[in-house]
């Protein structure tokens, strides 16, 4: 692999990104890829380890040790050959990805992990600049019909390979664009909307037909000012149905105060500000302006979170977790290969946050029906004897107030839109995901399957593109009666 030696030769190459105080004054992204001789450099320290064991933490099951022999030798046209045949939109996972795959590097037991993200991000977008990504109409046209609901990054993914596979595809969003998630629920700064634009561009030169501004599901139940169209329509007009839809239900707070002005969800948060940077007029809009901000949640929405309200002049952000701090240092030998528990600070962070663990939030209060602050107690974590669960319990005395003119409920999510799962008559697990295995991906309706978010819950961009990929596969035998599909 590579340079034998790289990796006791090289040390770990961070990606470059403007400083805190110049980004913070756009919503253009701020990282840059590393340039040839530095990404091929990084490649150069993948080991020729017996067993690749990012590819077991890699979701989509990357070729990630080939494709860093490629950058190393610079052999970039094939290394985004060997990148492309696992992963539709490696700009996106290049950006947005927590890169599991770096956790379970085996460089990662005693050393830095090799930096597979950036080497990512280096071979799409040089992929792009060279102009080697271009549409791959089908030889063959099948003559079946595949209706898509769900524009997110499984719709997109499932929608591209039923494509390329001959099928007539027909992707339904409800919301004024196509892009789902990726389009409305992550922040510029992170993921530029042109990026998703000339994706978009390919998959319709590839025969994909878009249908934003279009709900399926009861008329009662749509947006207003959308088109409607009724599950029993589309059973009627296609072959096959794949619901890609994202786990849209938020978590929520239910405390005293609870309904005051100035209490939302992150998503309506975050949404408003992308509608905004693509155009939109969006009226009453939820601003951070000269507020005092309060993110309760502390995983990657809260993160948007800060970022977002650091860029409309937050007068402060405070971030709130009712899980206890992780360890700056994970223990490696206890956690490797898997996902480890260790602290983690955004690029959002570093941007000005204040940070709490172990907070509870006990009531919001406020006057005139706005809220002004934030009342919450310190909490400790215990594991139970009876059961060995973990449990938590107030700290006598702790309890505290902070003025909050503004909070944010970034708790994450809990399931799919119930109705559109009812409307289709599907199945649904405990959590309230759509009911379907990972094999075929059917639900208990005749010719409507399940993939991404709306089957197995909240999840990464990375799982979703793999959930799509396979679940485009399982239709193509559906439909066929076999598939050369990848899975």
């Amino acid at each position: 692999m590579g340079k034998i030696t790289g990796f006791m030769e090289f040390q770990r190459l961070e990606e470059g990104h403007d400083a805190p105080l110049a980004r913070v004054r756009h919503w253009k992204e701020f990282v840059h890829a590393l340039d040839d001789d530095r990404a091929s450099q990084q490649a150069a320290r993948c080991m020729d380890c017996g067993i690749p064991f990012c590819h077991n933490g890699c979701p989509v099951n990357n070729i990630i040790p080939d494709w860093n022999d490629l950058v190393y030798r610079q052999e970039w046209r094939r290394a985004l050959d060997v990148l492309h045949s696992t992963n539709n939109f490696p700009e996106f996972t290049g950006r947005i990805c927590p890169a599991p795959c770096e956790a379970a590097c085996t460089l990662n037991i005693n050393d830095d992990a090799v930096g597979i993200k950036s080497i990512e991000h280096a071979i799409i977008d040089k992929g792009w600049e060279q102009g080697w990504v271009v549409p791959q109409p089908p030889t063959r046209r099948t003559g079946r019909k595949v209706a898509v609901v769900g524009s997110g990054p499984a719709g997109l993914a499932c929608a591209q390979q039923l494509a390329r596979a001959g099928h007539s595809v027909t992707l339904f969003e409800k919301s004024n664009r196509i892009g789902g998630l990726l389009r409305y629920g992550i922040p510029d700064f992170k993921l530029d909307k042109s990026l998703i634009n000339r994706r978009l561009a390919q998959m319709e030169a590839e025969g994909v037909e878009m249908r934003p501004s279009t709900y399926v599901g009861s008329a009662e139940d749509a947006p207003e000012g959308v088109a409607v169209r009724s599950p029993e329509s589309l059973q009627a007009e296609f072959d096959a149905i794949v619901l890609t839809g994202g786990a849209e239900t938020p978590r929520d707070l239910p405390v005293p105060g609870r309904e005051l002005r100035g209490v939302h969800f992150a998503m309506d948060f975050l949404r408003q500000q992308n509608m905004v940077n693509a155009g939109d007029r969006v009226t009453r809009q939820i601003t951070a302006k000269d507020k005092h901000v309060i993110v309760i949640g502390g995983g990657d929405t809260g993160s948007d979170c800060v970022g977002t309200s650091n860029r409309h002049g937050a007068a402060s952000v405070t971030q709130f977790e009712l899980m206890p701090r992780q360890p700056d240092v994970e223990d490696k030998p206890m956690t490797w290969p898997y996902w480890p528990a260790r602290l983690r600070t955004s690029s959002s962070h570093e941007e000005g946050c204040q940070r709490d663990w172990a907070v509870a939030t006990k009531a919001f209060e406020g006057s005139n029906g706005k809220v002004e602050k934030l009342i919450a107690a310190r909490v400790e974590w215990f594991r139970d004897k009876a059961t060995g669960q973990m449990k938590m319990r107030e700290m006598e005395g702790s309890q505290f107030e902070l003025k909050a003119d503004l909070v944010l409920l970034a708790m994450g999510f809990t399931s799919p839109v119930a109705n559109v799962l009812s409307a289709f008559g599907v199945d649904t697990d405990a959590r309230g995901n759509a009911r379907a295995d990972t094999l075929n991906y059917r639900s208990n309706v005749d010719k409507v399957f399940a993939a991404g978010d709306m089957r197995r819950g909240q999840s990464l961009v990375v799982w979703a593109i793999r959930e799509g990929r396979q679940c485009a596969r399982a239709v193509d035998e559906f439909l066929m009666g076999s598939s050369t599909l990848p899975r």
